[in-house]
């Protein structure tokens, strides 16, 4: 049967502190329907904040609908993201996304799960190496 999510049946909610740097709003658009694995949320970021590091088992594809802001894999500098790109986050790598420091960020995370799981959350991000663009 098709299921329709109609916008604003599904309640926002604060990105957890222990995840996020900074105000984050979650708006989930549609959970893991199996036999498919695949779920995504609009995340808006307040300037400044950001996700913690981490990794998805089966890889992650943003898609930035509003704002500026930035993406990061471990050992590489920041990339500014804009409005209409599309991130692809392969499988397993440390990366954290987030707005720039005077500008809000929006974008749609999609995501499979791996055996239920769909993140692997690591350490907050620096100050440090937020600033560490390109």
């Amino acid at each position: 049967m098709t299921v329709i999510y109609q916008c604003g049946s599904q309640t926002s909610y604060a990105g957890p502190a222990e995840w996020f740097t900074g105000t984050v709003r979650i708006d989930p658009l549609f959970p893991v329907n199996e036999p498919a694995r695949g779920s995504g949320g609009s995340v808006t970021f307040e300037p400044g904040a950001r996700t913690a590091w981490h990794t998805h088992p089966l890889g992650q594809t943003l898609i930035v609908t509003a704002g500026f802001g930035y993406v990061q894999t471990w050992g590489e500098k920041a990339r500014v993201i804009r409005p209409g790109d599309v991130v692809w986050i392969p499988p397993y790598e440390k990366h954290w996304h987030g707005a720039g420091p005077t500008t809000a960020l929006t974008h749609i995370a999609i995501q499979e799960a791996e055996n239920g799981k769909v993140v692997e959350w690591l350490e907050k991000v620096t100050d440090e190496q937020y600033s560490d663009t390109e």
